[in-house]
């Protein structure tokens, strides 16, 4: 039984691109100009919407969103392979960090940048 893990992700991934010959293309340039392709991507399905209907999507709408959030995801895992990098463990480090610089007591209902808390 496959568990569904950002590493077993990875690998699938490796093994897709490596089955077609693509690693020469997996630059982790090419891939974070490909990731931020797609990032515009979704950010077009929300382009012109109000806050509510950006919250309220219909069934279609959200599938296509779904797909674009996939596609970063994948980008962003290929990139992070091909620079070794661990993402659950830098996410965990990063959110540590966070909680230093945006302290609950501090910013809560508030939403500016932290240097402007200072």
């Amino acid at each position: 039984m496959s568990q569904n893990t950002l590493e077993t992700l990875r690998q699938q991934l490796s093994e897709f691109a490596s089955v077609r010959n693509w690693e020469q293309f997996h630059s982790p340039k090419n891939l974070s100009m490909a990731l931020s392709a797609e990032v515009a991507e979704l950010i077009e399905h929300f382009q012109w919407l109000t806050e509510k209907q950006s919250s309220d999507l219909s069934p279609d709408k959200l599938e296509e969103v779904g797909y674009e959030l996939a596609d970063i995801l994948i980008y962003l895992v290929r990139i992070a392979d091909k620079l070794d990098v661990d993402l659950l463990e830098v996410a965990y480090k990063k959110m540590a960090i966070n909680e230093k610089r945006y302290p609950v007591e501090k910013v809560k209902g508030d939403a500016r940048r932290a240097s402007e808390y200072e």
